[in-house]
């Protein structure tokens, strides 16, 4: 049975400071919070909110967890408003049919193989130097995109193997980049595009040990409106998450209903 967990960090708190300033820590923390160990299953997060005053963890797991390390360590216990919620997954799986539509939000790591990257990364430089040492040639390259228009592009090509198509908006200017000319628009226009948004993007750098390579993600929120197509591939997605680095809180898709303005206007 999977559940769907919201905790409250407390950013002035040293712990947090430490758990929000790198991915790899606040995954191993998340990771703690589940009792059998080693963790085997897929377990999703996000950092929301993360302001100087506040921030929210939202962990997706299949088993019932514990987030009284976080509290203690990080959080505000004993506080009003500092007890995570621990809700129950499986209704909103059920309410997945053909043809409904969901507002969503998901953080990403958009990214596309290559041959060879023209900025490698230290971690790309080694493995092509170990590749002309040894004469082999393995996978591609990861390399991000790094423009609106092609994270936008990212996904609205994979939404449809997921279970999900992203359709118009009504009366609202398409997403920056979706234009059909392919050029940026000066000012908003009437047109009518896809209901998404990116309505964040970050460059995450953080080290998996002190002495080790650094790591650098390039991150995207987009938010927006979908229909279901597909109703067992969109809880595989829900599930599993989409696109790569779901260990440092990218691929978490969330729903949430629609506000009945938005479901009358777009049937």
């Amino acid at each position: 049975m999977p559940y769907l967990s919201k905790i409250a960090l407390n950013p002035r708190r040293r712990a947090a400071v430490s758990l929000l300033s790198s991915p790899h820590r606040l995954h191993a923390a998340v990771l703690a919070g589940l009792a059998v160990q080693p963790v085997t299953e897929r377990v999703l997060w996000r950092l929301e909110n993360n302001t100087p005053h506040r921030a929210e963890v939202l962990v997706l797991t299949d088993s019932r967890p514990s987030w009284a390390h976080l509290v203690d360590d990080a959080g505000w216990p004993g506080a009003d408003g500092g007890t995570p919620l621990i809700a129950d997954y499986t209704p909103l799986l059920e309410r997945i049919t053909r043809g409904r539509e969901f507002g969503f939000r998901l953080t990403a790591n958009p990214v596309q193989s290559v041959p060879r990257p023209t900025r490698p990364s230290e971690e790309q430089v080694t493995r092509l130097k170990e590749e002309a040492d040894t004469g082999s040639r393995h996978r591609g390259f990861r390399v991000a995109h790094r423009t609106v228009v092609q994270q936008l592009q990212w996904l609205l090509s994979r939404s449809e193997r997921h279970g999900f198509t992203i359709p118009d908006a009504t009366a609202t200017p398409p997403g920056p980049g979706l234009q059909t000319d392919g050029s940026e628009p000066e000012a908003p226009t009437s047109s009518a595009g896809p209901a998404v948004a990116v309505v964040s993007r970050d460059i995450l750098r953080f080290t998996k040990r002190k002495d080790g390579p650094p790591v650098t993600l390039s991150t995207v929120t987009f938010e927006g409106r979908l229909r279901v197509t597909d109703p067992d591939a969109l809880r595989s997605a829900l599930l599993g998450g989409i696109g790569p680095a779901k260990g440092y809180g990218q691929g978490l898709l969330t729903l949430a209903p629609l506000r009945p303005a938005e479901a009358a206007g777009h049937g």
